[in-house]
């Protein structure tokens, strides 16, 4: 495991059903956060297609096309890349939204399907939710994945945190009438695990949403290292793993949970 990682998040418009429009974008973004230092790379979430559901099926046959792509990208330019996509259930007939890394040589080191779906744009009707928490260890480090309204559930995150993981990637659509709640949360995520997270937001506007951005990485003490606000934008920031142990070198609240009070 490195002792310290350059993170990087590329913040643009997943326009719904562009997909070669977003894939360049995405591309673009990501070869600027390489020629940047960074060493890892998130993207926002369903960053290929946004949530265009009357072609979903579609986009979700395309995504093999896409992690191809992007795993070249990976092995030339030694990034780990991060970011969420559709997904033909392979389980069954349905689609999930997948949070898909690829680590620095180019393969896939792993894969989450997001487990709470967001009722109120109908992502529970439209696509199959997933039920593993995943860490994955990459170069980068051991990531912990969670998808948008994941962030409201502190047991996923926490799980992730006792399953050992150092940074907790987050992409999104997170809309700006509750930004607010998402910078609230990111901080409330990393602050009671003692660990990395980066939240990757979605800039753009669809009819009934607008989409501000306000990605951003949090230190294990609730520090925010880096910050967006502008449109197709780009951040890095270091991030010492060290840091992490210095943070529960106090209390460490793993060891000072009381699981049979939970019940």
């Amino acid at each position: 495991m490195p002792d310290a990682v350059t993170a990087g998040i590329w913040q643009f418009d997943a326009r719904p059903g562009r997909i070669e429009a977003n894939l360049k974008s995405a591309q673009e973004g990501l070869s600027r956060l390489a020629e940047q230092g960074a060493a890892l790379a998130l993207l926002p979430e369903m960053f290929s297609c946004g949530f265009d559901y009357p072609d979903m099926a579609a986009h979700a046959a395309r995504t093999p096309m896409i992690l191809d792509a992007l795993g070249r990208q990976a092995k030339a330019s030694g990034l780990v890349i991060a970011g969420s996509l559709p997904e033909k259930d392979p389980e069954g007939s349905g689609i999930t939204n997948c949070l898909y890394v690829i680590d620095a040589d180019g393969k896939i080191a792993g894969r989450y399907r997001k487990i709470h779906l967001f009722p109120p744009i109908d992502e529970d009707r439209h696509l199959q939710p997933g039920s593993q928490p995943v860490v994955c260890h990459t170069r980068a480090g051991a990531l912990g994945l969670m998808i948008c309204f994941d962030l409201r559930f502190p047991e996923l995150c926490r799980t992730l945190c006792l399953k050992g993981a150092q940074i907790v990637l987050v992409c999104a659509q997170w809309p700006a009438s509750r930004i607010a709640h998402w910078e609230t949360l990111l901080r409330a995520r990393a602050i009671e695990n003692q660990l990395f997270v980066l939240g990757a937001n979605r800039y753009g506007e669809d009819p009934d949403l607008f989409f501000n951005g306000h990605s951003q990485m949090i230190a294990p003490t609730g520090e925010v290292l880096a910050f967006s606000a502008a449109p197709e934008s780009g951040l890095t920031a270091p991030l010492d793993l060290s840091a992490i142990d210095e943070a529960r070198s106090a209390f460490d609240c793993r060891a000072l949970r009381m699981p049979s009070a939970y019940v």
